[in-house]
């Protein structure tokens, strides 16, 4: 029986002969129903929306939406298609092996109840990070940010904190894949700057960023270890800037965050 890095090795090589276009074509009508043009449309695509976001014809664009139709992971009332509950299943085979579940639920909302701040685990994907488990605090006003939310890796602190721990090698790729970009007046872009930041993350063990991803907001970050020191995720708590400082951050939040990320190793599983 092959190992696991045969398989991906084997998967690797021999993609032209066994990729299904079919199947990646359907997965892409899928993914159109997260577009930018889906969430101004609340979901609900019409025909010519998704053939349009999929570059495909619409002859092929019917056919896929009306075969997910009839097996449940597509509704439509005729003229729009949105996507069905059924795809929950989905994401609870994606959830389970990363150990998401009512004992990491418990952590995050324990630690909500001391800090009085939303927390959240996230992991990197890509270009960006995403939350896996997410506990918002009650308040009048809160975030839209939710489980699934993506957010840009570079300037968010469960981003650096992810960043933080690959190689160089590996993180020279993932910046020249991903250039950095601003998005606010704070946001480090220069990238020796960055470079400085990431040095000092790796060696204090913590990120704090402070409004470089949104002014008035502040987070802070800790990795999230398996039993061999890797980190798998990272956990943070976010707060307004007039609520608290960097310095509350780093000396009232920091200290809970560790013990929550210990807890945590533990319940998910690495």
């Amino acid at each position: 029986m092959p190992g696991k890095n045969e398989v991906i090795e084997a998967g690797s090589d021999t993609r032209r002969t066994d990729f299904v276009s079919a199947v990646g074509r359907a997965m892409s009508i899928l993914e159109c129903f997260t577009s930018d043009e889906a969430v101004r449309q609340r979901g609900r695509l019409t025909l010519t929306d998704a053939a349009k976001l999929t570059d495909l014809s619409r002859g092929t664009a019917r056919r896929l939406l009306l075969t997910l139709a009839e097996i449940h992971y597509v509704d439509t009332d005729g003229k729009f298609f949105w996507l069905t509950p059924k795809l929950i299943n989905l994401s609870r085979g994606f959830l389970m092996p990363l150990g998401v579940g009512e004992g990491s639920a418990a952590i995050l909302k324990e630690l909500t109840s001391t800090l009085d701040e939303s927390a959240s685990v996230g992991i990197l994907d890509g270009e960006d990070i995403i939350y896996i488990e997410r506990v918002e605090v009650r308040r009048i006003y809160s975030s839209r940010i939710v489980n699934g939310t993506r957010l840009p890796a570079a300037c968010s602190s469960i981003g650096r904190v992810l960043l933080a721990s690959l190689s160089d090698s590996d993180l020279h790729n993932w910046l020249r894949s991903y250039p950095l970009k601003q998005l606010t007046e704070k946001t480090i872009t220069d990238m020796e700057r960055f470079w400085q930041e990431i040095r000092v993350i790796r060696e204090q063990g913590y990120a704090i960023i402070d409004e470089e991803l949104e002014i008035g907001i502040r987070s802070i970050s800790v990795p999230i270890r398996s039993p061999n020191g890797r980190t798998m995720a990272a956990l943070n708590a976010s707060t307004i800037s007039a609520r608290h400082n960097v310095d509350e951050l780093r000396n009232d939040f920091l200290p809970e965050l560790l013990k929550s990320a210990q807890k945590l190793s533990g319940t998910m599983g690495w």
